[in-house]
């Protein structure tokens, strides 16, 4: 079953999440229309591969004119109308940046995954019910409410200076106007009555100059309050989201709503320091004792200053992490003399700045590491597609200084990747005569000058991301925190989730929760210390937890990765658990499971009867990668034979747990039928009997020595009924008995 029919059966209120992200950059009907296409894609690879993008842009783009020509024969209008104008949207605003598309479909089709894997569990995770509630909440709703009212009471405010102004040009006009009559003349009845209307006239004005810096000061007092109150925790919430989203969690959102917000903010308090520049004006021309304007505008111009500077110095955010395009599911471990992308992005939105904001990489001041490349570029509003204000480095890549790498000494590579970094960034905005310095920087990297580092320097991301909200605490692994197991357990399920496409069942996690803490009353608030998760060996064992875990991971995204996302491998089961799933089921029924001894090894388990009716359990030597290489893990499960004695291999393997028949649940995984094999021919070059691997393990009930492990041995079944044919059973038995059988 294709994962987007997976999506289309889940309950309503997981549905509703599923449509918060799908809108114009990447929308539903081209998702639902080519749903296996897409899926069958590697857009994650495609994501930091222009050339890759471009051509999937333009499949993209070709499948939409297929079914375009499928519809038009069904004559179905509305459909036609709608994929024309998503057609013409989607080649409009990628063709010039098309590794875009594929970050956003790579997101949509991770974040599918976790939601699938979220209404798998019985319960929501603590993290995720909290990111859930946040991202709902009543603030979010009532920021958007208030900005768009103080956007309109900027714009009434407007109307009442040019009302002012209008209305000050008329005093002065008559003033002038009594200035220039003669000495006579102003002493005549109509000239009181014109002063006495002059005066009138003064006092309106000295009202309305209140008024509007009353409507300006109220203005301003609710930008103050919703910018400190509200809106900064709003992208507060928006960065810890990240945070989490960069470990595997929920799809961070919001950006583009918090973009509008602040840009809308940002317009208004512009507008009311240009109304107030314009009662300077009108100052110059008429002052009097007392004048409203003289001693309340220098403060309210000050606040307004003050208040901008804060808010273009909160808007200077990274878009997306540091990560290297070889790792995009690793954000934040750099690997030194490797190129790494950050995407930058200003949320105050105006023309006025397009590419005229440069902006300067730099690393955290150890001098230990230096970034070379491309490290200053402009901002600009072209490159993506959305029209925001951002940059994206690409370039860049660490390099560790000759004198810190020789004196490193016997640092091994545990201390290096607890080592956190910082990538900043500086850059100034001058606009209508304010300068501000903005400066920002990335959430803490990990260095690693080896591949062989990656798998525990990721743990150190995990860790600080889980359990710090501080964004520049790089000494915190002088005291790493401890974790509750729930909130563990809850991100180990997003590993798999996003990493290879399936989160983990409660009983999946239950049995981690055993690994880690041994048997336990309750797990929810047992405190997990890092030495236990990353740095301990797991008992009577040669490797730690992590590095046991991200074996299996490894193991299933190259070798069994359809296998993991239909469901079909239990994989996190003990021998003593798996004893008690199969002793009461039909002989031949098997389950998959992840070896515990052995690092990312895959075994199966059957379960079948001797002949006075005694249950039997029987499990061969895990596959590893290695082995895998040779022979597809299904096509093992469909070739798999065991020799009992003398007797002819069979397969033993014949229901998967519980019951499914095994060509049922594996038949479309085989990459080919077994091959018959024709006798040998008496002359001629051909006459050669193919040899084809298959797995076969020998198992002697009456022996005290230990079953022999499975082994890949150059025959098929065909092969064997022609051996049968010219030597004895006993023969045969000797050779399988060895190592390898030469035919």
């Amino acid at each position: 079953m294709s994962q987007w029919s997976q999506v289309q059966q889940l309950e309503i209120k997981f549905l509703e999440q599923v449509d918060q992200f799908y809108d114009d950059n990447f929308p539903m009907e081209v998702r639902h229309l080519l749903a296996q296409w897409i899926e069958s894609q590697d857009w994650e690879v495609a994501s930091n591969n222009e050339p890759m993008a471009t051509i999937l842009l333009q499949n993209l783009l070709i499948q939409l004119d297929e079914q375009l020509d499928r519809v038009s024969q069904e004559k179905n209008l509305l459909l036609i109308h709608n994929l024309k104008r998503i057609r013409k949207l989607l080649q409009g605003k990628y063709h010039g940046n098309p590794m875009h598309i594929a970050v956003i479909i790579s997101n949509c089709l991770r974040e599918e995954r976790r939601i699938l894997a979220a209404a798998s569990m019985p319960v929501q995770g603590p993290l995720e019910k909290q990111l859930q509630n946040s991202i709902v909440s009543e603030r979010q709703r009532s920021v958007e409410h208030k900005v768009s009212a103080i956007k309109n009471s900027a714009q009434m405010t407007e109307q009442d200076v040019k009302y002012l102004e209008d209305l000050q040009e008329e005093f002065d006009f008559r003033y002038k106007t009594i200035q220039s009559l003669e000495q006579g003349d102003k002493n005549s009845v109509l000239m009181k009555q014109e002063m006495m209307m002059l005066q009138e006239m003064l006092n309106t004005l000295d009202y309305k100059r209140k008024e509007v810096l009353s409507k300006m000061a109220q203005v301003i007092n609710e930008s103050d309050v919703l910018m400190n109150n509200m809106l900064l925790e709003e992208l507060l919430d928006w960065k810890r989201r990240q945070q989490i989203a960069c470990i595997g969690g929920p799809l961070h959102s919001g950006l583009d709503q918090l973009q509008n917000c602040f840009t809308l903010l940002a317009e208004s308090l512009f507008q009311v320091r240009r109304q107030l520049e314009k009662l300077d004006e009108l100052l110059t021309k008429l002052t009097y004792d007392g004048d409203p304007i003289l001693l309340q505008r220098p403060h309210l111009l000050e606040r307004v200053n003050f208040l901008l500077y804060h808010l273009f110095r909160s808007s200077f955010v990274i878009e997306r992490q540091p990560c290297m395009p070889t790792h995009p599911q690793r954000p934040m471990v750099l690997k030194t003399l490797i190129q790494f992308t950050v995407k930058l992005r200003l949320l105050i939105k105006l023309p006025e700045l397009n590419y005229q904001i440069r902006v300067k990489a730099t690393i955290d001041n150890n001098r230990r590491f230096v970034l070379c490349g491309t490290h200053v570029k402009a901002m600009n509003m072209d490159e993506s597609a959305n029209g925001s204000l951002s940059v994206e480095f690409r370039h860049l890549q660490p390099k560790e200084m000759k004198s810190s790498a020789g004196s490193k000494g016997n640092e091994g590579p545990q201390m290096v990747t607890e080592e956190l970094h910082s990538i900043s960034f500086e850059t100034q905005v001058s606009l209508y005569g304010l300068t501000v310095d903005l400066e920002t920087s990335s959430l803490p990297v990990v260095m690693i000058s080896n591949v062989s580092q990656l798998p525990n320097a990721w743990a150190s991301i995990i860790w600080y991301n889980l359990l710090s909200k501080d964004s520049q605490n790089l000494a915190f692994f002088n005291n790493p925190p401890t974790a509750t197991l729930s909130q563990l357990l809850e991100v180990l399920s997003w590993q798999f989730s996003s990493y290879v496409g399936r989160g983990l069942n409660s009983e999946q996690l239950n049995m981690l929760a055993e690994k880690l803490m041994g048997q336990q009353i309750s797990y929810n608030d047992y405190q997990l210390s890092w030495a236990k998760f990353c740095k301990e060996h797991l008992s009577g064992k040669s490797f730690t937890f992590w590095v046991w875990l991200e074996a299996i991971l490894d193991l299933i995204k190259k070798h069994i990765l359809p296998l993991w996302i239909d469901g079909y491998i239990m994989g996190f089961v003990s021998k003593e658990k798996e004893r008690v799933l199969l002793r009461d089921k039909m002989p031949g029924t098997f389950l998959l499971r992840f070896s515990e001894s052995n690092l990312g090894g895959i075994t199966f388990t059957w379960v079948d009867q001797s002949e006075n009716g005694e249950v039997r359990f029987h499990s061969v030597e895990p596959y590893n990668k290695g082995r895998l290489t040779a022979l597809p893990f299904a096509d093992i499960l469909r070739d798999y034979k065991v020799i009992l004695a003398d007797n002819v291999p069979e397969n033993p393997l014949k229901y998967l747990y519980p019951d499914i028949p095994k060509d049922k649940a594996f038949g479309k995984y085989y990459s080919c039928q077994p091959n018959e094999v024709s006798r040998p021919t008496e002359g001629g070059v051909k006459g050669y009997v193919p040899a084809v691997f298959i797995p076969i393990s020998k198992i002697l009930y009456d022996s005290t020595d230990p079953h022999s492990p499975s082994d890949l041995l150059p025959m098929s079944p065909s092969v064997y009924a022609v051996l049968r044919e010219h030597l004895s059973p006993t023969v045969i038995e000797t050779a399988v008995c060895c190592k390898f059988f030469h035919s």
